[in-house]
């Protein structure tokens, strides 16, 4: 069965930084486009970045140039490295493939807040 697994959220000031990582049992990355989402309680969750196997990159507007996300398939880990952190960047961060063909995680709670 696979699990995909969330981590590295918190509690952050505006301006700050964190990384998220993400990794799953059962499957492997390397072969995989992966993504990250986020969701605010009440609204649709929201693609933030995607990752080809190629490691082309993509990111939201509201995103870009403040997020970079990353793999390394040595690891089985994909990454999601948040800087300049604004109160709106607040939800619930999940990893997936662009499709949303693996089960959800938990996911992991980013607050930014002062």
């Amino acid at each position: 069965q696979v699990q995909v697994v969330e981590s590295g959220g918190g509690l952050v000031q505006p301006g700050g930084s964190l990384r998220l990582s993400c990794t799953a049992s059962g499957i492997g990355f390397s072969f995989r486009a992966m993504a990250w989402y986020r969701q605010v309680p009440g609204l649709q969750r929201e693609r933030v970045a995607t990752i080809s196997i190629t490691s082309t990159t993509n990111y939201a507007d509201s995103v870009k140039d403040r997020f970079t996300i990353s793999r390394d398939n040595a690891k089985n880990l994909f990454y999601l490295q948040m800087n300049s952190l604004k109160p709106e960047d607040t939800a619930v961060y999940y990893c997936n493939t662009p499709r949303q063909t693996l089960d959800w995680g938990q996911g992991t709670q980013v607050t930014v807040s002062s």
